[in-house]
Parts: structure tokens; C-alpha cells; sequence
């Protein structure tokens, strides 16, 4: 399903404490641009409120009962593909970090950072990925590793990978290196536009929803490698 056409962000919020969920809506309610459409308190309410109100952005706490916000992340990627997912943490666990990108979501900020949630909906809004310094750090680390041991990709097993161009996988390396689209048109001396336009290739080509998996699965996959 796609989501209407709209002149401000909606949001929907998802968190099992009410405090909390309360308090973010107080913070978002002064914030231009920016609409709060609903809440939910688990993943399951999530899945449901995301089909209804079909927000632009979803602003979801990790760890829930009856559906954790990993999850509700890839149900809701499913259902309401348009929807982008800002997932919120309150430690700094290296798995649920890594879980939250395979499962596509689009940025990853711990909850204690509230005076950078608006910025980060707008963020994943216009296609950027959200991440605190502190899981920036740790993801590209990943991506180090993760290229190090990385074992025989898949064509070496026969099984055709999505073609992707020369410059796309310049792009996807950039990516995972933690570079911003205006530091890649900078360094590929193209436009932003450009930048964006290239991604939204790949991602359709890899059938992903964020450019963090999508640099993930290169990495993976021995296309590129950032550790070099």
C-alpha cells in the first residue's frame, strides 16, 4: 500500500511506555512539518496502526511485548512499504543494531537522544540513514569484519546476483563507509539528486528497503569491501 500524498511527515509512535510515548509526542507537537497520526504500545499494535493510518514515518522502541519492534520492522516493510522506520533502543546492543538493518529499518537512535528524534524523522524521511555516532561507529566496524570473514559469495555458488553498475557500486561502498549523500556527490562529482537517484536503483535491484542493508548485503556478498 502506498501512503498519500502529504505536506507535512506523519508519524505513528510506537512504544509500550506511555510516558514515554506521551513525552515524544509533546517533543514532535512543537516541531514544524512534523504530524503525530497515532500510537501504538507493541508490535502488533504497530502492524495494525501503520495499515490504518499509513504514516510517512514510524518511530518504534526495540524491545516490546507481544512483538518486539524488530519484528513489527519487517512485517510493517511488507505491508506498508512506503513507510519508513526509525527504530529506538535504550542500550547500545551490537545485535539488535545489526537485527534492525537486515529487517530494513531506516535509521537507529538510542531513546535517550530525544532532542535528535525530529531530526532523525526528517532524515529517514528524505532517504537518509539515522544513526547516533556511538551505532555508526559500531556498524562500520561490522562492515570491517564482516568483510574479513566473509565466506564464498553467492555467484561463486552458481546463483545469480542483481547486476549492479560501476558506479552504483562505487556508490554502495561510499555508503559503507559511512558517507553522506552530499560527501559522495562531493567525491563522485555528481549531484545529490544523482546520489539519490542511484540508490533508489539499488534498492529496487536488491529488493531492499534501506541503503544500511543494501551495504550489508554488498559487503557480504565480497561486491565491495570497506575494510580494505
Amino acid at each position: 500500500m502506498d501512503a498519500p500524498p502529504t505536506d507535512v511527515i506523519r508519524v505513528l509512535i510506537v512504544d509500550d511506555h506511555t510516558l514515554y510515548r506521551r513525552g515524544l509526542r509533546t517533543v514532535l507537537a512543537i516541531e514544524d512539518g512534523i504530524e503525530v497520526v497515532g500510537e501504538a504500545t507493541d508490535g502488533v499494535e504497530a502492524v495494525d496502526q501503520a495499515e490504518e493510518t499509513l504514516p510517512d514515518v514510524i518511530v518504534m522502541d526495540v524491545g516490546m511485548p507481544k512483538r518486539g519492534g524488530i519484528d513489527a520492522c519487517r512485517v510493517i516493510k511488507q505491508r506498508v512499504p512506503s513507510a519508513r522506520i526509525l527504530m529506538l533502543t535504550g542500550s547500545d546492543d551490537d545485535a539488535d543494531l545489526f537485527e534492525a538493518v537486515r529487517a530494513g529499518a531506516n535509521g537507529y537512535l538510542l531513546k535517550d537522544l530525544t532532542d535528535e528524534i525530529a531530526a532523525g524523522i526528517r532524515g529517514v524521511f528524505h532517504g537518509h540513514s539515522q544513526l547516533s555516532p556511538l551505532m555508526a561507529t559500531k556498524l562500520l566496524e561490522e562492515f570491517k569484519q564482516m568483510s574479513q570473514r566473509a565466506s564464498a559469495p553467492t555467484a561463486a555458488l552458481g546463483i545469480e546476483l542483481p547486476r549492479l553498475t560501476e558506479r552504483e557500486l562505487e556508490i554502495l561502498d561510499l555508503v559503507a563507509q559511512g558517507r553522506l549523500n552530499r560527501e559522495i556527490a562531493e567525491r563522485l562529482v555528481i549531484s545529490v539528486n544523482t546520489v539519490r537517484s542511484h540508490i533508489r536503483n539499488i534498492l529496487e535491484k536488491l529488493q531492499m528497503h534501506s541503503r544500511m542493508e543494501a551495504a550489508m548485503y554488498a559487503v557480504r556478498q565480497r561486491l565491495i569491501d570497506p575494510g580494505r
